[in-house]
């Protein structure tokens, strides 16, 4: 939905690296020559990508990539795109790709993670790897092709939203390993580890600075609970580190009590759970106090989860974002304005508003 997605761009971090857009599929800019049809498989390399791009392949280093899946032209270009930065990869830090639109039923994405396999095997040099908004499903054999091919990885994301989780926690210390300079990672929770978070907490690794969780797929449910002590460990090792998590409806209740630890540094958080909320926001404000500076929440409406939200906003004076999406009580609000005076933006609506709901920016 509209505001779902006003939320996430307001709450996730920004990209690390300024990196130049190319956008395929889209509507050409007065003046331009809009790309030529993808027609024939025989046609030379130059011909498939937009006017003046293949020239410019050399001098690329952070590259963020859009284009839609459901059409062929858009999506082939994106494919030889990658297929042809693969091989003058050494140069490339940071890659992020993003599907814009719907994709095709049973779409696995073969063609797009296929290039991707390829740019991850020679791109040597790598920094920031971003797939977060890539639909399809990660598996082992791309997390340990990065991690065989780029061992100065600072930042990688995987924590898109495709609905079955197949990164291992193996693979996810492969990786670790591999890449002794990672400072931000993003995963399923089911591939995380008590393993993994003792394996950032050694001495010898960079300073950890952020830790995404998502929490959507059935794997995710099912998932070994990650201990406290080994989150206090890795904090006191790590104390500018931050967690997001993101918890969606497949978690049952249990889940949802082994994910929140008490010594977990969480930053952000999204509840949109199936269950119940009101327990959740109250664990967040008598525990994440001193760290919490975002707030999502998607539920029903009821007095229970006002008195909750109202409690969260007199202990966490951090904060700076709240989004929650059900019609609020006037004390709701006035708490928020009243004890976070770092806050700035809300989506607090005291009465139903026509979708999009859009977040109030404070000035």
């Amino acid at each position: 939905t509209g505001e779902s997605s006003r939320a996430s761009r307001l709450l996730r971090p920004g990209p690390l690296l300024p990196v130049p857009t190319v956008l395929l599929g889209q509507s050409p800019v007065s003046g331009q020559s809009p790309p030529s049809p993808l027609s024939s498989c025989d046609c030379e390399l130059e011909n498939l990508l937009p006017p003046g791009l293949s020239a410019c392949l050399d001098h690329i280093h952070n590259l963020s990539l859009e284009y839609e899946p459901s059409k062929k032209p858009s999506r082939r270009t994106a494919t030889e795109l990658l297929t042809a930065l693969a091989s003058r990869a050494p140069r490339l830090r940071g890659l992020r790709l993003e599907c814009r639109g719907e994709k095709p039923l049973f779409d696995a994405g073969r063609d797009i993670l296929g290039a991707l396999h390829t740019v991850c095997g020679a791109a040597h040099q790598l920094r920031h790897l971003d797939l977060r908004h890539l639909p399809y499903t990660v598996d082992d054999t791309l997390v340990l092709k990065v991690a065989g091919g780029c061992p100065e990885l600072r930042s990688l994301f995987l924590d898109n939203h495709a609905l079955v989780n197949s990164v291992q926690p193996a693979s996810v210390l492969r990786l670790l390993e591999a890449c002794p300079h990672l400072r931000a990672l993003g995963l399923h929770l089911a591939s995380m580890s008590r393993a993994a978070l003792e394996l950032l907490a050694a001495p010898h690794r960079a300073p950890f600075t952020l830790l995404a969780l998502k929490c959507a797929c059935p794997e995710d449910a099912r998932a070994s609970p990650l201990p406290d002590e080994a989150w206090a460990t890795l904090t006191c090792y790590h104390p500018g580190l931050k967690v997001e998590l993101e918890l969606e409806p497949v978690l049952p209740d249990e889940a949802v009590s082994r994910i929140l630890q008490p010594a977990v540094p969480v930053a952000v958080l999204r509840l949109n759970l199936s269950g119940d909320t009101v327990g959740p926001v109250r664990f967040a404000a008598r525990h994440y106090a001193e760290t919490l500076r975002a707030l999502e929440v998607r539920a029903s409406a009821s007095t229970e989860l006002h008195t909750a939200l109202e409690e969260l906003a007199a202990r966490c004076a951090g904060l700076r974002e709240i989004h929650c999406f059900c019609v609020v009580r006037p004390s709701v609000l006035d708490a928020f304005r009243a004890h976070c005076p770092r806050l700035r933006s809300y989506t607090l609506k005291l009465k139903r508003e026509p979708h999009p709901w859009r977040p109030t920016l404070m000035r």
